[in-house]
């Protein structure tokens, strides 16, 4: 047998295995083959770090918000913990700026402010007095200067006494320094939000119930960042998955319900077809003749009710017929 008769038996062969499946996917009347599909969710942790903790094995049912894993938070917690520290630091700044100066600090300045003005008074007399008594020749010039440059400083005391006070009691111009101590504490809660987020990360829950269809590290383990722990099939994420020949898929809108049957279960699941395949499936490479059409298939997909999706296992097979 030359190389065209192989090639043209082979043909024929993939042909009829294609037809052949075609057919077996086919329902009769109002039943149609098809399996169970599941949709796994992956966890994993965003930041690198240790496995510190696996609180779910593997075939084990988990609730919503059940923890799953942690990832060791070190020195994160320690980061976390500084920045909050500075974030408290800043508020308490602002919080201070914010407050008008209690009545006994201005008492107390004013008093500074006294004693400063008796001090430039006492002053002037002694300049005086050594002016007089240099002009008699009794003292040197040193000491006048000396004399004249503590009149200055009592002066320059009173002065940055009185603007000290003038300071304590206009509060408007202090505006200038509450914004920046605002814009600083906003920068330090920023920062806290930050670590907080990456430390709430390294503790991954479950997002929904459902069971854990496997794990792929264990506690000690170095995981690097986004590599997943655990596989999460969901309840609500098991799909029925079934095939309707061509001229019938016309009749199937997505919200009709559904029934399926399969070895072992107890009673027929009820579910809601929410897709159907704009395409076909399995189709032979032959030209599209009324009989070839015949055997055209679409993948019709349907959520079961959520309290008995529990009982499809992904990959069984199932009988859905249309529930009018």
């Amino acid at each position: 047998m030359n190389a065209h008769h192989l090639a043209g038996l082979a043909s024929c062969c993939v042909l009829a295995a294609l037809l052949l499946l075609t057919a077996c996917d086919r329902g009769d009347g109002n039943g149609f083959q098809g399996y169970v599909e599941g949709e796994y969710v992956y966890l994993s942790a965003p930041q690198a770090g240790y496995l510190k903790t696996l609180d779910a094995v593997r075939g084990s049912r988990v609730a919503a918000g059940q923890p799953i894993f942690a990832i060791d938070a070190d020195p994160d917690d320690q980061a976390l913990a500084e920045t909050e520290a500075r974030a408290e630091s800043a508020r308490e700044k602002l919080q201070n700026l914010k407050e008008p100066h209690r009545p006994t600090e201005i008492a107390a300045l004013e008093a500074s402010l006294r004693a400063a003005e008796a001090s430039l008074r006492l002053s002037r007399i002694q300049l005086e007095q050594y002016e007089a008594l240099r002009r008699q020749n009794f003292v040197s010039q040193a000491k006048i200067d000396e004399a004249r440059s503590a009149h200055d400083q009592a002066a320059a005391q009173v002065e940055a006494t009185r603007q000290q006070i003038a300071t304590y009691r206009v509060t408007l111009g202090r505006q200038a320094e509450v914004k920046s101590a605002e814009a600083d504490l906003n920068a330090a809660l920023a920062q806290v939000a930050q670590k907080r987020w990456i430390v709430e990360r390294k503790s991954v829950a479950a997002p929904a119930a459902g069971e854990i269809a496997d794990t792929y590290y264990r506690p000690g383990e170095w995981v690097p960042a986004g590599s997943p722990v655990a596989s999460l099939l969901p309840d609500t994420r098991r799909r029925l998955r079934f095939f309707v020949p061509e001229q019938l898929v016309a009749s199937i809108e997505p919200g009709d319900a559904v029934e399926a049957s399969c070895d072992g279960c107890a009673s027929p699941v009820r579910a809601k077809v929410d897709f159907v395949s704009p395409q076909a499936e399995y189709t032979p490479p032959i030209i599209y003749s009324r009989g070839s059409r015949e055997k055209l298939v679409f993948r019709v997909e349907a959520a079961p009710d959520p309290e008995l999706a529990t009982q499809l296992r992904p990959g069984l097979p199932v009988d859905v017929r249309l529930v009018r």
